[in-house]
């Protein structure tokens, strides 16, 4: 029987379609994997669900999830929700199988998927069992796409010169293995004017910062000086550093960061200030950063 030519066009779509790996409503494998699938150990799994903290509020994303073992230990014990991505369909469909059997498919889904490409902009904690050099390449995507705070962790391999916060041995049957932690840090770096109300009126500063990744230095300026920060720490958009003028007044600052805008508390040490005050920040011109991009 001859095909009408409607016929004809969509079976030419479809063959076009599939020969470049790409079916309607899913995602073919378009590459080889980028590492050989060797699975994380279930006590090294433990160990970086407890080093990062997971509650059942958090979504887990496991970039290369293999069999998915870790969103379904994540789901399993601490009611997470998880979404595990990997290239290989072979991998995808085990992990189905293993939240089939675990009784956690209301909670994790498996997305066969190219994890330079794949949306992971809702994960609070990402996981990580890659190689060192798509670790760093990896790591532009992770400062793009995550919000400060984001957790990631990396089952052996760092980030090179982004030096984590936290590292754990873990002892094995025939060898320890190393779990890397970092929390994703905010922006900072640029100039920023404060306003610290107090009894004898309000004080302003030239708040003076400069950054790599989580590692913050810089000055504040204050009665003609610029003072050198110390105790300087970033926390995701946790920001503490402490600043002492000229005539001995200690002010340690506690802030959070949102966008180009700072608030937080200052506890001031001796002079007029005295006590603890409410203060606000607006940053007036960002620098060019020296973390990656977000």
């Amino acid at each position: 029987m001859m095909r009408k030519p409607r016929q004809l066009w969509a079976l030419t779509l479809c063959l076009v379609l599939a020969i470049a790996g790409v079916w309607v409503g899913g995602y073919a494998q378009t590459r080889t994997p980028d590492v050989q699938y060797v699975p994380t150990p279930h006590h090294v799994v433990d160990e970086m669900l407890r080093l990062t903290h997971v509650t059942n509020e958090d979504v887990v994303y496991d970039l290369g999830c293999g069999d998915g073992r870790l969103v379904i230990t994540a789901a399993e014990r601490f009611g997470a929700r998880g979404v595990g991505i990997d290239i290989d369909p072979q991998r995808i469909s085990e992990s189905r199988a293993n939240a089939r059997q675990a009784g956690v498919t209301d909670r994790v889904r498996f997305l066969q998927q190219d994890l330079f490409e794949a949306d992971i902009r809702q994960a609070t904690v990402v996981t990580l069992y890659l190689l060192p050099k798509l670790n760093v390449e990896l790591r532009p995507k992770l400062f793009r796409d995550l919000q400060p705070g984001t957790r990631v962790v990396s089952h052996d391999f760092d980030m090179a010169e982004w030096r984590p916060d936290q590292t754990v041995r873990v002892q094995g049957s025939s060898r320890t293995h190393a779990v890397y932690y970092w929390v994703i840090p905010a922006d900072v770096e640029g100039e920023w004017r404060v306003q610290v109300p107090a009894p004898t009126g309000a004080r302003q500063y030239l708040l003076r910062l400069e950054q790599q990744y989580q590692e913050v230095r810089g000055t504040m300026g204050a009665d003609g000086q610029d003072i050198p920060l110390t105790q300087a720490t970033l926390t995701g958009d946790h920001l503490r550093f402490t600043a002492t003028t000229g005539d001995r007044v200690k002010m340690s600052f506690d802030g959070r960061v949102k966008g180009q805008a700072m608030r937080g508390t200052v506890e001031a040490q001796g002079g007029g200030m005295a006590g603890r005050h409410n203060w606000a920040s607006q940053r007036e011109a960002a620098g060019a950063s020296t973390a990656p991009p977000r």
